[in-house]
């Protein structure tokens, strides 16, 4: 049962539009997923997931709830992402392009950052930030699982972050936390944890990140706010109240027929051209409810610099692995967390003082006298000069992903494919594939979280 408080708000500021937002709640909700442009640009057709696209992303599609992409070993292949439809328009709004520097502040669960991860195409920089623990590691997961070799994720407060980072990135996203009105179709917890309360101090804690999101966007960049609840308070009166402190700063225009505007008439006193902010309306649209806002700083597009990390060139024993297999690597240098090896991109900021859970590409551990290499790379990779491919329904595949060894003729390290596409590592005597699938992705890949 929705709140009464939350259903007397709404029918007093939507008026005759009220009855068809309160329907949207009995019928199903809708589910989509996003194409990985990292992983290939030709993905497979995949008819039983019955794709229809999502009009705000090009790489977006609804699916079949009974389809459950989730359990198909194209997902453990970072093919898709499984994102909800409308969450999918902030990161369009970024205007990202290959080469610039890219912040995600509050990045878990990842699918947000995995989307402008694919704008960037391995060009650049994507920091990708979480500030509880927990949720961080999620997000390190996906981003390793969809292949992203540029990205540094982070679990750090804004605050420290805009210290260390003023003027520094050319965009940055603001997904802030929130009372999660335009979730209540979604998620049942959202309904009971909702108060008036709640309300009120989310939008003070929305307010200090977005300022010191403000701190770390450069002169001339663009900064997207964006929330998934309907409550003035927290999305138009947040922006307000941000804008009259930053003179600097003004909402861009976002011409889009599945946006509607903005509502400044629900503010009191309101900023210049709140009406260009965006509303996604779970009776107008196929998705959940969504607001964004798109700010950009007056200024020439000078991003500041900082100390960059210094790195090494790679190792002999990853070089002759990389080598002996024929493997491609992104660009950058070499850093050593222990015996753990990384390929980071030139122009990594330094990391010291900073808790990071991942520095651009996890390439595998140096031990003596030999090289075993990361589930990451495997997952980066296109093609080795060593592959044992598998269909996506078959034995082997199933197998694999449970954690067992598969039969197969090639000998030492191969790089496993489903259907071309690269899903980790085996190691061959001529007869059996030995499993390096990580074992702690095996409950996962045989459904029992999905």
């Amino acid at each position: 049962m929705l709140p009464a408080a939350f259903l007397t708000r709404m029918e007093r500021l939507l008026g005759p539009e009220y009855p068809a937002f309160l329907a949207s709640y009995d019928l199903p909700r809708h589910v989509g997923l996003r194409f990985n442009p990292l992983k290939t640009d030709a993905p497979p057709a995949l008819p039983a997931f019955g794709l229809t696209p999502v009009p705000w992303e090009p790489n977006g599609y609804f699916y079949d709830p009974a389809a459950r992409p989730g359990l198909s070993p194209f997902h453990e292949a970072g093919l898709y992402y499984l994102q909800e439809p409308s969450a999918m328009a902030p990161a369009g709004l970024m205007d990202v392009r290959p080469g610039m520097r890219v912040l995600d502040l509050c990045a878990a669960p990842g699918g947000k950052s995995t989307q402008l991860a694919a704008a960037l195409r391995g060009q650049g920089l994507l920091v990708a930030n979480e500030i509880h623990p927990k949720r961080a590691k999620i997000l390190a997961r996906n981003v390793e699982r969809l292949g992203i070799a540029n990205a540094l994720v982070l679990n750090e407060h804004p605050q420290r972050l805009a210290q260390r980072f003023p003027g520094y990135f050319h965009r940055v996203l603001v997904d802030a936390p929130c009372s999660g009105e335009g979730m209540f179709r979604k998620e049942e917890a959202a309904v009971t944890d909702w108060s008036e309360e709640t309300v009120a101090m989310c939008a003070g804690r929305q307010y200090e990140i977005l300022c010191s999101a403000a701190e770390m966007l450069c002169p001339g960049g663009r900064l997207v706010y964006s929330t998934c609840t309907f409550a003035p308070q927290e999305n138009e009166g947040v922006v307000s109240r941000f804008l009259k402190a930053h003179p600097d700063f003004s909402v861009a225009a976002v011409e889009a027929p599945w946006f509607a505007p903005g509502r400044p008439d629900w503010v009191d006193d309101p900023a210049p051209k709140l009406e260009n902010t965006c509303r996604l309306w779970p009776h107008r649209l196929r998705g959940e409810g969504h607001f964004a806002a798109v700010l950009e700083r007056r200024g020439d597009g000078q991003a500041r610099e900082t100390a960059a990390e210094p790195l090494s060139p790679l190792p002999r024993a990853a070089a002759d692995f990389a080598r002996d297999l024929a493997l491609s690597l992104p660009e950058g240098g070499c850093l050593s967390f222990g015996e753990t090896l990384c390929l980071a991109p030139e122009g990594l900021p330094a990391l010291r003082g900073l808790k990071v859970l991942r520095a651009g590409l996890e390439l595998g551990q140096a031990k003596k006298n030999r090289f075993e290499p990361a589930h990451a790379w495997a997952l980066w990779l296109k093609t080795a000069a060593s592959t044992a491919d598998f269909d996506p329904d078959s034995r082997e595949i199933a197998a694999y992903l449970r954690g067992e060894a598969i039969p197969g003729t090639a000998r030492g390290w191969t790089l496993l494919t489903v259907g071309g596409l690269s899903l980790g590592w085996v190691k061959g005597d001529g007869q059996t594939l030995k499993n390096h699938f990580p074992k702690a992705l095996r409950h996962l890949s045989s459904g029992e979280k999905l």
